[in-house]
This record gives C-alpha cells, sequence and structure tokens, in this order.
C-alpha cells in the first residue's frame, strides 16, 4: 500500500508469553505506538471494558494471539466484536498456525489479518501501520458521510418550506384566478407543477440517500395489502389512463421491509402507467424461486417494449428514457428501487423486447426457508 500513515497509535498486544511480548512492545514503541498489554483475553476484555481510557488512550488495533490458555485467540475475538465499542476495531492474529482453516476461521470472526511466528519485525510494522491507516482512513469517511447527510437534510429542509409555500400559492391564485388571461392562467399552473416536481425530486434523493444507512426490521410482507395501498395512491393516474390492472389471488410470502416495498410497486406501476400501452393493460404476479430461496415479484405491461441500449441505462440515477414532456418523471424512480432491493437482499431487473411490452420484477428472499 503506497503512501502509508506512519503516524504511530494506540495498541494492544494480548499473548500469555512474556517474550513475545517484549520483543513487540520494544520494537513497536520505537516506532513511536503506544503499547497496552493483556496476558490472556480476560485481560484484554477487561482492558477494552475500562471506561477510565480516555479515546485518546483507547487502542486503536489488536494484536491477538491465538493459542492461549482458558480462553484462546478465536474466543477472545469474538467476545470482543460483540462489545458495541470494539467491533470495528482491527484485529490482527498471531500465530505459528499455518492450516488454511484456522485463517479462515479467524476472517469469520473478523480478523483483518494474520502475523505469523517466529515475528519478521518489518512485517509486523508494515500490517499494523497498513491496518491503521485503512481504520483512519474509514472512520473519516464514516465522519464525512455523517457530516454531509447532515447537510442534506438540513438543506432539504430549507428548500422544502419556501416550495410548500409555492405549491401553496399557486394553488390559491388558481382557486382565485377571475383576472387572469388564459396565459397567465397557464403560467401560474406552470410554477404550480414545476414546484411540485422539485418537492418531489428532494423527496427521492432523501430516500436514495437514507436507505444504505438506515436499519431495518424485516418482516413477511403481506403483499396483497400493499398492493392495494399503492392502488390507492395511483387511483387518480389508473382512472386518468383507463388503466386494467389484473392481480393475483394469491401471493407467496416474502420478507422485506413493508413501507420501501410500497415504493418499489408504486415506482414499478406508474411507469407502466405512463409508458404503457394505450389504454395501459398490467399484470401483477410473483414466481417461487425455491432453490434460490427468493421470491420474484414481477410486473407486465403492454407498451413498445424496450432496446438492449436502453434496458442497459434503466437503473441508471437521472436517466429518462422516454423524453416526451407530457410523460413527468426525474429519472430517480427506478434507481431508488434497485438500491431498496439490494439492501433487502434481493435484485432487480427488467426483460423486454420492442413491440412487445416489458416485464420489470425484482426478488426478495422467502419468509421461510423452502425445503
Amino acid at each position: 500500500m503506497d503512501n502509508v500513515n506512519n503516524e504511530g497509535g494506540n495498541l494492544l498486544i494480548v499473548d500469555d508469553k512474556p517474550d513475545n511480548i517484549a520483543i513487540l512492545f520494544d520494537f513497536l514503541s520505537i516506532h513511536g505506538f503506544n503499547i497496552l498489554v493483556a496476558g490472556d483475553g480476560e485481560d484484554a476484555l477487561t482492558i477494552m471494558q475500562n471506561t477510565e481510557l480516555s479515546n485518546a488512550e483507547r487502542p486503536e488495533l489488536i494484536l491477538l494471539d491465538i493459542m492461549m490458555p482458558n480462553m484462546n485467540g478465536f474466543e477472545t475475538c469474538r467476545r470482543l466484536k460483540e462489545m458495541s465499542d470494539c467491533h470495528d476495531i482491527p484485529i490482527i492474529f498471531m500465530t505459528a498456525l499455518s492450516d488454511t482453516k484456522s485463517k479462515l476461521q479467524g476472517f469469520d470472526l473478523g480478523a483483518v489479518d494474520y502475523i505469523t511466528k517466529p515475528f519478521r519485525q518489518e512485517e509486523v510494522l508494515a500490517r499494523v501501520q497498513t491496518h491503521l491507516a485503512l481504520r483512519r482512513l474509514q472512520r473519516n469517511l464514516e465522519t464525512r458521510n455523517a457530516e454531509l447527510k447532515a447537510f442534506s437534510r438540513t438543506v432539504a429542509h430549507d428548500l422544502k418550506n419556501p416550495l410548500s409555500g409555492i405549491i401553496m400559492l399557486t394553488d390559491l391564485l388558481l382557486q382565485d384566478n377571475q383576472n387572469f388571461t388564459e396565459q397567465q392562467n397557464q403560467r401560474v399552473e406552470y410554477i404550480g407543477k414545476a414546484s411540485q416536481k422539485m418537492f418531489n425530486i428532494i423527496d427521492s434523493l432523501l430516500l436514495l440517500a437514507g436507505i444504505s444507512n438506515a436499519n431495518v426490521t424485516f418482516a413477511p410482507l403481506a403483499m396483497a395489502d400493499i398492493t392495494t395501498q399503492v392502488q390507492e395512491r395511483l387511483k387518480v393516474l389508473i382512472e386518468q389512463k383507463d388503466a386494467q390492472l389484473i392481480l393475483p389471488e394469491q401471493w407467496p410470502t416474502a420478507q422485506g421491509y413493508a413501507p420501501w416495498i410500497e415504493e418499489i410497486w408504486a415506482n414499478y406501476l406508474s411507469n407502466g402507467l405512463k409508458y404503457g400501452g394505450q389504454p395501459p393493460q398490467l399484470e401483477l404476479g410473483a414466481t417461487l424461486l425455491e432453490e434460490e430461496e427468493q421470491v420474484r415479484f414481477w410486473v407486465r405491461d403492454n407498451g413498445d417494449g424496450l432496446s438492449e441500449t436502453a434496458q442497459a441505462r434503466l437503473f441508471t440515477p437521472f436517466t429518462r428514457l422516454h423524453q416526451n414532456r407530457d410523460r413527468e418523471g426525474h429519472g430517480l424512480g427506478l434507481s431508488i428501487v434497485q438500491a431498496i432491493v439490494e439492501k433487502l437482499g434481493g435484485t432487480v431487473g427488467v426483460e423486454s423486447e420492442e413491440g412487445k411490452g416489458s416485464l420489470f420484477y425484482f426478488t426478495l428472499p422467502c419468509a421461510e426457508v423452502v425445503d
């Protein structure tokens, strides 16, 4: 790794052999590291649970021996990773074990690397510096992301308030337009529609930005209820388009987060209503994928279909495949669908052929494992 941060840091060495500790302590101290020492796993847990340690004193990386009495390194690692204040701290195992099984077990428990005994000082220093640099970059990125998220929410709030006022005022003007010419009336309508579109874009951006950091609880989905709610949301558009919706009598049960699934169906159905046939005919359905333990939900339209080039661009943010000004949209809907489904452990896609309509789908994990 180029440009490794050579600045020292706080390390915790966990080993039951005093000679090993002495070698590492002397060598790493010379290179500017502050060292804490634990003689076994219990001592390591006690040190990391010490509330009197300041943030400036807490270990940033742990060098952990595997072969220790009472509590070996694997168990110590597992218990450290269960502690809320420790699960992000890099752990490097120190071991004479060279078998792949032991290494994989360590990685499964959350270790980031291995150092083999007998120690090669240059290798120890390089690995410690590398993982400290990576951890500091990660923490810096997390801080920047948190700041950006807070900033975006503040800006969105500041933008939505005046936009709400503009929308309300244009509605009032349109209700009392006795002195307006036809051209003036059209301009006020345009202001109202443009303001509402900006409002919708802000909401979409906030939803898209919040998905990756959201912590949601997965639960079995009542898909019939969800699709009914979506139909209510789109009732006006369905009536305007004189659309026909065909739904299954029963849905297989998948797991996910209902408010997000409602957004997926709302995006898929509104696109089908806008870009489907004249009038639109939308068929909704689901297929159980037993081998993958997933449910594939889909909506088929009777539109013009999509070329392979258009299909490749579908889920790109701010991409609109239909440039007709009469068809409103801002090109964020399908990128939101993709972000949601990937967060829920599924995939999205489209099957289409020009002149033969399109089938948009998304998959979700089954609520129960299929035997």
